[in-house]
């Protein structure tokens, strides 16, 4: 095991000045917005975003099931847990009964006027087809109903894709911060 350091940029977007944008999302799909008891649907759906990414590296909970829900479980438990601004998205195989739970995105005030985005993620085989920018902007208006001014989050600065997409939807990076994580080589 060793010590790691992570460059993670925190990005932030004024709403004040955001204009919410019509994000269409290809047949099959649904935005399914947060009810409680959502809770596993949202710890499948970041599983399947995160189980094989670097941001698994940086926060281990999202490299296995019990640790996706047991945070899926404490972020809507929180005193700041912004329903409006949490959205899971759920694709139907042409032909199917089933679902599966594809995207994830929750929103949390920090503070009065003050929102943060949390898990954003889309996995690996629903990506590219325009769901995460339709969650990022569910999300900033379920905030910006709520009133928030400004709504932040963090990102690896090794993703690239969605360096792209945070900055093509509005968002400036505002710092640089470095997170620590014990990494297991084998």
């Amino acid at each position: 095991m060793s010590l790691v350091y992570f460059k993670r940029f925190k990005m932030e977007i004024a709403l004040s000045h955001w204009r919410p944008t019509e994000v269409a999302i290809p047949e099959g799909y649904e935005l399914v917005r947060w009810r409680a008891g959502l809770e596993e649907k949202h710890a499948i759906a970041q599983y399947q975003c995160f189980r094989f990414e670097i941001d698994a590296n940086v926060f281990p909970c999202l490299g296995n099931e019990d640790g996706c829900l047991r945070l899926m479980n404490e972020i809507s438990r929180r005193d700041g847990f912004l329903g409006e601004a949490t959205w899971l998205v759920r694709y139907r195989p042409a032909g199917e009964r089933r679902y599966d739970y594809c995207g994830t995105i929750q929103g949390v005030l920090e503070r009065k006027g003050v929102g943060s985005i949390q898990n954003v993620g889309v996995a690996p085989d629903h990506r590219g087809l325009g769901l995460g920018s339709a969650l990022v902007v569910h999300s900033l208006r379920g905030f910006a109903h709520h009133g928030v001014k400004r709504v932040s989050l963090e990102v690896t600065a090794d993703n690239l894709g969605a360096l792209r997409l945070y900055r093509r939807l509005g968002f400036v990076r505002m710092r640089t911060v470095y997170k620590a994580a014990d990494v297991v080589y084998s």
